[in-house]
């Protein structure tokens, strides 16, 4: 049941504008709210630290030159223990929000890619290799995610505390300060440097990712067929080469962003000499101030956790710099699709009339692959659709689809079919393509994933009834990827189940019958005609011994098409006469 429930706002402006990095953190406002709050709970806190590590120095340098009591030394051990609970406290709330942020926001970004990737069409997914697709989809969502994450972390444990060190250095003593964190910027200088190697390389880690991954899935795939040809040696040494190509890049990618960070702490840590021999003459009183042991130790304490800091912000500039990387290369897919689950029309399209008019359809430049197509059909019609090998058949079924732009007109009650969202145009029209794609489930799944109804009543509408009764798991049995555990046959005859079961109010039927008998064919044509009786159906196919019996016939030849009854269109082609008559005496030879 879907729920009547608006979208937030700020769902709103994710679903608008997805492609801006600024709308995830709006939509996760709450989440980095209690991060705000607790990060700076947690940073000011930790400048308590070297605050009272300091003074618990000097409290024992009293108790040594009996200046001080012990109980003073516990007391003091015990307001430091109860800071420390504190700040640990804000940063495991802190800590917790943030990861809540980047799973949210990982989820977010998955759905929207997925909800574009879903509504691209199959040529648009084509052009675009299968690993690279996998890639994006999971490994730079997941690096974008970790980046923000990060990002919205070193704001708070590197920004306030950084600042938080030094406003308390400051308090000590401002000229030793500014000298011994003169070094720091210029940890943040080399790391900004870095950036465009770091990105390059993370660039190529990223591309040799997607190409590993394409070609493992088909050395998986045809596997057995390289065996058979004697090709496998080969395929395992191509194999090797994209390997080795991988681990090279993986290894330049993360040398890059993480052996940098020592060189980050050296140069980050050399205030520390001015601190030991400035800092000394002050506890000594010969310097320009006058410090006592806690002075001096609180001051270096600040100094060595802020230059360890400063060393993680400049690992953050990486971090960053790889989340931008996989974030362009997402970006073209993160785009607003107006009919997402959210915002589905609930007007449908009814159907008692469907109207072609002089439909024409070319690739770019090419030819016209046919033209001059017009007929009208109404609900009950059947029309069948040959032609010769490579005349556009398929092609004429595919624009119903309105992948590509079509000329003419495909009228449904008067309205253009390229005119309707893509709810009102998939809940009107159902395609059967001659190539089935299967999901690797059981059959049932394959059939009815919505489990609203039987399967049964499909699969023996196809005549599948009986192969799959015979069947260890019965209808449960697993299809394997693509459907590999079955015949090509059975393939074809669960994906038309599958079709049957989403019924429309068109049903374009591409070869349903291209690997049954005659016999089969004609009990699955007689099923579908009771089934669809109150539809409008489009059979393609080269067994127009079928035909006879269809409402119209359409022939396409040498770019062109003519519609008109079986009569007619076999009085007037007479290449269709040909066929037709060579698989009638064919056909009845095969049931002598």
């Amino acid at each position: 049941m879907k729920s009547n429930k608006k979208p937030d706002k700020n769902t709103d402006d994710i679903l608008k504008h997805p492609d801006r990095l600024f709308s995830y953190f709006k939509k996760e406002y709450m989440p980095l709210l209690a991060v705000t709050v607790s990060g700076i709970i947690y940073n000011i806190g930790l400048a308590a630290g070297p605050y009272l590590e300091g003074k618990l120095a000097q409290r024992l340098y009293d108790i040594i030159e009996k200046r001080a009591v012990f109980s003073q030394m516990v007391s003091l051990a015990l307001i430091y223990i109860l800071v420390i609970l504190i700040v640990q406290g804000a940063r495991c709330i802190k800590r917790f929000y943030v990861r809540r942020f980047a799973n949210n926001t990982s989820l977010t970004m998955r759905r929207m890619l997925y909800n574009n990737l879903v509504h691209k069409s199959k040529n648009e997914l084509e052009s675009e290799s299968t690993g690279s697709l996998m890639t994006k989809a999971i490994a730079d969502v997941d690096a974008c995610a970790e980046g923000m994450r990060k990002f919205t972390t070193e704001v708070f444990d590197t920004g306030i505390a950084l600042g938080a060190y030094f406003v308390m250095m400051l308090r000590f003593d401002w000229q030793l300060a500014l000298l011994s964190c003169m070094f720091i910027p210029a940890a943040y200088i080399i790391a900004g440097r870095m950036k465009t190697l770091v990105c390059r390389y993370n660039n190529d880690y990223k591309k040799c990712c997607g190409e590993l991954t394409d070609v493992t899935m088909e050395r998986v795939s045809g596997a057995l067929t390289y065996r058979i040809s004697g090709q496998e040696a080969d395929r395992n040494s191509d194999y090797e080469e994209h390997l080795k190509k991988y681990e090279k890049t993986a290894v330049m990618a993360n040398i890059w962003e993480n052996t940098l960070t020592p060189v980050y702490n050296i140069i980050s840590m050399t205030g520390v000499v001015f601190i030991l021999y400035f800092g000394g003459k002050n506890v000594l009183s010969t310097g320009h101030r006058v410090w006592d042991i806690a002075a001096f130790t609180a001051f270096l304490s600040c100094f060595a956790k802020m230059a360890l800091k400063s060393s993680k912000a400049a690992k953050l500039f990486n971090s960053v710099q790889k989340a931008s990387v996989s974030f362009k290369r997402i970006r073209p897919l993160m785009k607003a699709y107006e009919n997402s689950d959210t915002h589905l029309p609930n007007e449908s399209v009814s159907c008692t009339e469907l109207e072609v008019r002089d439909l024409a359809f070319k690739y770019d430049n090419d030819n016209y692959i046919f033209s001059g197509l017009s007929f009208t059909a109404h609900p009950g019609d059947i029309i069948g659709v040959a032609g010769p090998v490579a005349c556009g058949k398929s092609t004429f079924g595919r624009t119903f689809l309105c992948e590509m732009p079509y000329e003419g007109s495909i009228k449904i009650d008067s309205r253009e079919l390229s005119d309707l969202s893509d709810y009102q145009r998939n809940s009107t029209v159902s395609y059967l393509g001659h190539q089935p794609e299967l999901m690797s489930d059981t059959i049932e799944e394959n059939i009815c994933a919505d489990g609203r109804k039987s399967a049964d009543k499909y699969l023996k509408a196809v005549c599948l009834d009986k192969d799959i009764a015979g069947m260890p798991d019965g209808i449960q049995t697993e299809t394997g990827y693509g459907g590999l555990r079955l015949s090509g046959g059975q393939q074809d005859r669960l994906a038309l189940a599958r079709t049957l079961y989403s019924k429309r109010k068109i049903m374009i039927l591409d070869d349903p019958f291209s690997a049954v008998d005659i016999k089969t064919q004609e009990e699955i044509m007689s099923n579908i005609r009771e089934m669809l009786a109150d539809c409008i159906v489009i059979i393609i196919s080269h067994r127009v011994s079928l035909f006879s019996s269809f409402d119209k016939v359409i022939w396409m030849e040498d770019g062109k098409a003519f519609t008109g009854t079986h009569s007619e269109i076999l009085s007037c082609q007479e290449h269709y006469a040909q066929i037709f008559m060579a698989q009638k005496a064919g056909g009845e030879d095969e049931k002598q």
